[in-house]
Order: C-alpha cells, then sequence, then structure tokens
C-alpha cells in the first residue's frame, strides 16, 4: 500500500520541479500558507505539478511566503489508469462533491455531456478544475485529471475513440452481478463510465447508447442511486475489476 505524509500541507505549482529550483507563490497560495496555515519562512510544505513528481520545498520570503526553493524529491511522477468520467453536470455542491470523489477515485479525466434531463444548464469548468486540484492536494494524488468542456451527448459518442470501452451505467438495465459483468470485459484502449442525469436517459438516447461499438451496459444493484452515489459506486467497481486497485505498489 502506497504510503502518504499527510502530516504538512501540498500544494500544486503551475511550475517546473527540479532540485534547487525556485517557484513563485499566487496570491492565494501566500495567503494560505501565511494567513491560513500560519507558516513563515524556512518552514517545508510538499510541492507537485502533475508531471514531475513530488517535492519537499522550503518557503522563501521576508514579511509572507512569496515563493518556494525545491529541496529533494519525496515521491517519482505517476500515471493514472486510462479512465474517463463522463456525466451529466449536477448542480453547484453536488457537482463539487462528485468531481472531487471521481478524482479520489483516479479518474484520469472529466468529460461532462448534456443530455435531454440534464438538470444543470450551465457548466464552470474553471469550478470543477479547482475541485480537481484540491482533491489532489488533499489526497496525495500526483497527477492532475484533465477537464473537458461540456458536450452535448450524442456529440462526445460520435468523437470517441471506438476502439475504448463504454460502461453505461443504466437503471434500466437487467439486474446482474456487476462484477461477473466487467470480469467479462477487455479494455486495453482505456475505459469512459458514463453516468446520466437524475431523471435518466430518454429512450432514444438510450437506444443510440446501445448502438455504439465496444459497449457494456451495466447495473448498479437492485436500488436508484442518486447521479453523485453512482459515480462512487461505478467508478469502484470499474477500479477493482478492471483499474489499478489490483495493482500493488
Amino acid at each position: 500500500m502506497p504510503t502518504h505524509d499527510f502530516r504538512g500541507p501540498r500544494l500544486f505549482v503551475d511550475a517546473p520541479l527540479a532540485q534547487d529550483g525556485r517557484v513563485e507563490l499566487d496570491r492565494d497560495q501566500s495567503n494560505y500558507l501565511g494567513n491560513v496555515l500560519r507558516l513563515s519562512a524556512g518552514a517545508e510544505v510538499l510541492a507537485f505539478n502533475g508531471r514531475d513528481g513530488e517535492w519537499q520545498a522550503a518557503i522563501e520570503g521576508r514579511k509572507r511566503p512569496d515563493g518556494l526553493v525545491i529541496l529533494q524529491q519525496t515521491r517519482p511522477q505517476d500515471r493514472l489508469p486510462d479512465l474517463a468520467y463522463v456525466f451529466a453536470p449536477l448542480k453547484h455542491a453536488r457537482l463539487d462533491y462528485m468531481v472531487q470523489k471521481a478524482i479520489e477515485m483516479g479518474a484520469a479525466s472529466l468529460q461532462p455531456v448534456l443530455t435531454r434531463f440534464t438538470q444543470a444548464s450551465r457548466v464552470n469548468t474553471e469550478r470543477m478544475r479547482a475541485n480537481v486540484v484540491e482533491a489532489a492536494e488533499q489526497c496525495g494524488i500526483l497527477s492532475i485529471a484533465t477537464v473537458a468542456e461540456p458536450m452535448p451527448l450524442e456529440r462526445f459518442l460520435s468523437q470517441r475513440a471506438a476502439g475504448r470501452l463504454l460502461i453505461f451505467c443504466d437503471e434500466a438495465a437487467q439486474l446482474e452481478n456487476p462484477i461477473q459483468s466487467l470480469q467479462g470485459a477487455r479494455a486495453t484502449e482505456g475505459i469512459d463510465v458514463l453516468i446520466g442525469p437524475e431523471g435518466g436517459f430518454a429512450e432514444e438516447e438510450r437506444a443510440l447508447l446501445l448502438r455504439q461499438p465496444k459497449i457494456l451496459r451495466l447495473a448498479l444493484g437492485p436500488r436508484i442511486m442518486r447521479a453523485d452515489t453512482a459515480a462512487v459506486a461505478a467508478l469502484a467497481l470499474v477500479q477493482a475489476v478492471l483499474g489499478d486497485w489490483g495493482v500493488c505498489v
């Protein structure tokens, strides 16, 4: 099992990281380290950028933290499994929750899709990216998932690579053991996990989905879940059977 140091703060920085390098902090980072955590020059944090691994770094600055000096690498960069979470957007706090949990579960990319019954008319992708970074900082994650702009479901299906496995989580699917269903699937070219809106898919959308190549229609048990709960359940099943949960690191 991987071990992480959760005693000190972790900070995402959008800058190259290498020994003896220096990184300038932005205003929010300076405020967080200096005013929220009450750290001053010489205190150490862990820094990562999603590309160069994780590094121990020391705070610089006279009156307030304004930079980091990079000391030594604590962990090399890893790679997330080729797992995309595709979902109909939710509103406000529930979307925040869903994004954070998808990142904790190891999704490498997030793709909002608009369906007939999608409840949220606007999607704040910048807020989604902020939630991605926050979840990575708090949970010891090294890679930063990508956040795509929303697109209609039909366009997403027409553009996705045909070789990827599409796991269609459908409340109307016949109840079967989801683990056994996943064990029979092949996912050599990546996985797209699709969760629909709270109102479900329209019949024409379901028909379009079922015509897709390399699709696995998956039931998530005998109970109807909220969309944010279904996200956690589906990603847990996929990671346990087809993802990186079975890999010893």
